[in-house]
């Protein structure tokens, strides 16, 4: 059997990695091998597959996709949709018609709070966040509950980032209309029981809106067997390119939803008065669409399924636990979260005492390793830490244990560089 794109050999019956050929699919990684690219959960690389398939559409499919009779557009529409079938396939969708293209994960759960808020949420209802949600599925929230005169609530977590079944029965309430919580923290990496909550909001009749931008690349995802209303994530984390992203929603749910954008493509007739919207998905992605967006999409699904995605899942948990138990022996260095590594799926929150997490970054970037450092947009997390700002590593199944190495030796020697005694 010949090697699939992403670099894994048919050994004795079993698929094994080949760092050397998995890295060779990254353009990026070849153009600056010195480069430790560690903020992965920030956005991804791209395969050299990825990049082909957007370029040829633009070469020679190029149109506006559901618009034009003539062969050109009917090809654009085809690759478009093509690329609507790859995504409901790979989350398990019961339809494409539950499978909407967004810009990425924040559009989706801003196209979620505006239009759920709209339709189900009433003056004294309650909206139910985690503590340690992104920005991206908390401002939202903020914005549907303020209108729609509502009340936003916090689910809080452990100092280890843990989120249990009993504090979710506690905080729901008859009037909790929507949980919105992510599958896995971007700063704990801590994944949390989605299926376990799910059937728990829907004992209370309250609406599951999951935020899957740090779940779906890195863990199989089946929203049938997850019991998720809702689903939201981006290609950009995924190998996909940046502005293109996608939110599920079940079929049912949809149908009674108004729309989120107004104008072109999402329109079925149109008067002086009034109009009539069009049929799923198309009611919810009104203008000119990111088709080659979409199919950059689609080919990067098609590479995750080429290398497998348990086999990047075991990967990463490899990776992960050599990366904490690199930094568990470092003086000085404190991990944000639980002290179990597989608890932290591939996301790494840190802080140096005496070192800021913006010179951690500062300093590292001088020795070609890529780190991010801030709040990792979760400031209500950091307050309920009271820690000001973090440094994090994140990492991918292309990452090795050598770039690690760098790492924790360019950690290990950060205090003596600011001028600590050790």
């Amino acid at each position: 059997m010949n090697r699939p794109i992403g670099g894994y050999l048919n050994v004795s019956g079993e698929m094994k990695m080949n760092e050397r050929d998995v890295r060779a699919d990254f353009p990026l990684l070849e153009r600056y091998r010195e480069l430790a690219y560690l903020d992965n959960a920030a956005t991804t690389q791209k395969p050299q597959c990825v990049l082909d398939a957007v370029n040829e559409y633009y070469l020679g499919e190029n149109s506006n996709p559901m618009r034009g009779l003539y062969d050109l557009s009917v090809k654009a529409t085809q690759a478009y949709e093509n690329a609507r079938e790859s995504v409901r396939d790979l989350i398990g969708a019961a339809s494409c018609r539950e499978i909407i293209f967004t810009r990425n994960a924040t559009e989706s759960l801003n196209l979620a709070a505006s239009c759920l808020g709209r339709a189900i949420v009433n003056e004294g209802d309650e909206i139910l966040i985690t503590v340690s949600e992104h920005h991206s599925d908390l401002i939202p929230w903020q914005t549907a509950a303020r209108e729609r005169g509502a009340k936003l609530k916090y689910l809080e977590c452990t100092a280890e980032g843990e989120y249990t079944v009993g504090a979710l029965k506690a905080a729901l309430s008859p009037r909790t209309k929507i949980f919105a919580f992510a599958a896995v923290s971007n700063v704990f990496g801590r994944a949390n029981p989605v299926a376990e909550f799910a059937e728990v909001c829907h004992s209370n009749g309250t609406i599951v809106v999951c935020d899957g931008a740090q779940s779906v690349p890195h863990m199989k995802t089946d929203v049938g067997a997850l019991g998720v209303d809702f689903l939201a994530f981006s290609g950009h984390k995924m190998y996909a390119p940046m502005g293109i992203g996608v939110l599920y929603g079940r079929e049912e749910l949809l149908e009674q939803l108004p729309p989120f954008l107004t104008g072109g493509e999402m329109i079925e007739y149109v008067t002086r008065d009034a109009a009539t919207f069009a049929e799923l998905p198309h009611r919810f992605e009104a203008g000119t669409v990111n088709a080659g967006g979409a199919v950059g999409l689609d080919a990067a699904i098609k590479y995750i399924r080429s290398v497998g995605i348990e086999n990047i899942e075991k990967r990463e948990r490899e990776l992960t636990r050599y990366a904490f138990d690199r930094i568990s022996g470092i003086p000085h260095v404190s991990i944000i979260g639980s002290p179990d590594p597989d608890d932290h799926h591939g996301i790494i929150t840190f802080t140096v005492e005496g070192v800021h997490p913006h010179d951690i970054a500062a300093l590292m970037d001088r020795d070609n390793i890529a780190v991010r450092a801030g709040h990792h947009c979760a400031q209500p997390l950091h307050q309920f830490l009271g820690v000001a700002s973090t440094a994090r590593m994140s990492l991918a199944f292309y990452n090795t244990e050598a770039e690690i190495d760098r790492f924790a030796e360019s950690l290990s020697g950060l205090r003596r560089r600011m001028g600590y005694g050790e």
